[in-house]
Formats: structure tokens, sequence, C-alpha cells
């Protein structure tokens, strides 16, 4: 990506090509200093603000992004950068292909990564606040209905390996839970009498959450096979082939093959199950504040999209069942 091909996008404190020697000493500075800027950013948002490694890895790349913007200023020199300069990144960016999703996040990094410059004195003003991310549209969540639900879960196991897949899936829909939060699980975190788990989700926040009974069932048996599976002093609930604990990719892979063995259409992943919790919890509740609780969103307008799903599963049944709703070809 290049936004500064044009004279008129070049940033003040850039120097010309009369000394290309000190010009690649200075940049090559200018590329220390803030790849220290930016190790001490990664630093803050995994200790301060208890980022995950996963969330960590993608601020790193949308700052890298915005550091090919910089390229050959000092890092005393980024209160050169406008918002100007960062609505031309956006346009590059986007011609690059990414999506508006993609946008939103990476000026939102943008953003924070202004914040955290400002925090430490290198920085007065943040021009990220000056731009406005393109529209996104609004993707409402994939999810499977009760029977389709019915058709995944209700088999019965024959292998070790399938009773753990099996009470993976039962926990992702009984629970809600994100890939993360079930891998990361550990026995401790159990309480399958009391019917609870407690999760460590986004930002170190605690929650516990209730355990169905069919989850239970699924979790109980598989406890009784991993037994014999595990390596010595392992404490992950859930594992791998190897006795250690099971990876992100294992879980997404096993998943997606579990749907396929049951004839179902499409690709089923952990997070269908969550979104199939969340819809068919507020469905049948209407509670939103308890399933924001229970899926752990800091914010209720994350929830809410699940309002806009069960508006939608409303609007169809009108449109099949009123009278006055039908078109004539249907009559």
């Amino acid at each position: 990506m290049s936004v500064s091909d044009k004279g008129s996008d070049k940033l003040p404190g850039k120097r010309g090509n009369t000394n290309d020697h000190q010009s690649a000493l200075e940049n090559k500075t200018a590329s220390l200093a803030m790849n220290q800027a930016v190790d001490a950013y990664l630093s803050f948002l995994r200790h301060e603000k208890g980022f995950a490694a996963n969330t960590c890895a993608a601020y790193q790349r949308d700052i890298q992004k915005l550091s090919l913007l910089a390229a050959g200023l000092t890092i005393e020199q980024w209160p050169a950068l406008t918002a100007e300069h960062l609505r031309r990144c956006l346009a590059a960016l986007k011609r690059e292909g990414l999506s508006a999703r993609s946008l939103h996040r990476w000026l939102s990094a943008v953003r924070q990564f202004f914040d955290f410059l400002m925090r430490e004195g290198i920085c007065h003003s943040n021009p990220g606040l000056q731009v406005q991310a393109p529209k996104r549209p609004k993707k409402l969540p994939d999810t499977l209905d009760t029977d389709q639900l019915a058709g995944v879960l209700n088999v019965t196991p024959d292998s070790p390996l399938s009773l753990r897949d099996h009470a993976m899936m039962e926990l992702f829909y009984s629970s809600g839970l994100r890939l993360a939060e079930l891998v990361a699980l550990d026995l401790v975190d159990l309480d399958l009498d009391e019917g609870v788990v407690r999760v460590v989700g986004k930002g170190n926040k605690e929650r516990i959450v209730p355990v169905g009974s069919k989850a239970r069932d699924a979790i109980q048996q598989w406890l009784t096979v991993r037994r014999g599976m595990a390596q010595d002093g392992e404490n992950a609930v859930f594992i791998a082939r190897g006795g250690q604990r099971i990876s992100r990719r294992q879980v997404q892979v096993r998943v997606k093959a579990w749907g396929l063995q049951q004839g179902l259409e499409g690709n089923l992943h952990p997070h269908k199950l969550r979104h199939s919790f969340a819809s068919h919890l507020l469905e049948s509740s209407g509670e939103l504040r308890a399933v924001q609780e229970l899926l752990g969103h800091s914010d209720i307008s994350t929830t809410q999209i699940y309002t806009h799903l069960d508006f939608q599963h409303l609007a169809n049944v009108y449109d099949r069942a009123h009278p006055r709703a039908r078109k004539k070809d249907d009559e």
C-alpha cells in the first residue's frame, strides 16, 4: 500500500532525495523508534488492558499498515499525521479489497494507538477522531433452528473423541461460550453439581453461566474417558488425542466435520452455536439484559442484533400466516 506516491500526499518533515545515504539512515532510525513505540503499545494492550494474544496480533497488523503511511517519520514527527492522511490511507486499504468491517477495525486500532501516544506525551491530538469510517452493511448472525440443532446434538457418541466433540458442542449451545473461552476451560472451572461454569472472557472479565442438563450429561460422559487420555498435570477440560489442551483450530475442524457427518447444510462452526444459543434464548424469554450478561457483552448494542433476528422470524411468520399479507400467487 502506498498513500503518498503523489506529491500532495507527502507528510511534513520528510526529506527529499538530496542525500540518499543520510535519508536511509534517518529512515532506519525512524523505523526503530516506531517499532519501539508499537512494542510499548502492544505491551500496554497485553498487560494493562488484558487483551488476548489474537486480539493483540490483530492490532499489531493494523498498526503496521499505519506505519507504512508514516514511513520515514521519526516518532517525534507523528503529530504531522492529519485526518486527511488517515482518510487517504482508508481509501488505499479499501482499494486493496478490505471490507467495511476490516476498515472499521483498522480505524479503531489507529484511534486507540494515538490515544496511547497522547498518554505517552508523543502526540497532542488524535486525528483518527476526525475520520469517519465507511458504512458497513448490517449482517445478521448465522443461526440454526431448533430442529436442525436436534439433528446435530441428538446423537449417541461411539468413541472417546466423539464423546469429547459432543460435549463441546452441547456446551457451546447450552452456555453460549466463545471458542477461546471453551478452549481455555480448566477442570476447576466446572461445577456440574451446581450446573455452572466459570468463564474468563474478553478483557479478562469473569462470568458464571449455567450449564443445561443435556450438556452436563455429555460433559460427565466425556470426563469419564478423559482420565485415561490426559497427560500428567493437564488441567484442561477438553484435550486432544495426545493428551494436551485442544487448540482452537482443532475444535473448529471437529465441529465442522460433525456437522457434515450429520448431514447439516452449510458450515457448522462454534460461533454459529453461540449465535443460536443467544437467538433462541432471546426469542423465548425476551430478556435482553439477561442474554447480554450470559454472552459476556460489555455493550448491550452488541446483543441487540439478536432482536433483529427475532423480528425477522416474526415477520416471516406474519408473511406466511396473515391473510392480508400473503401475495395473490400464494392464495
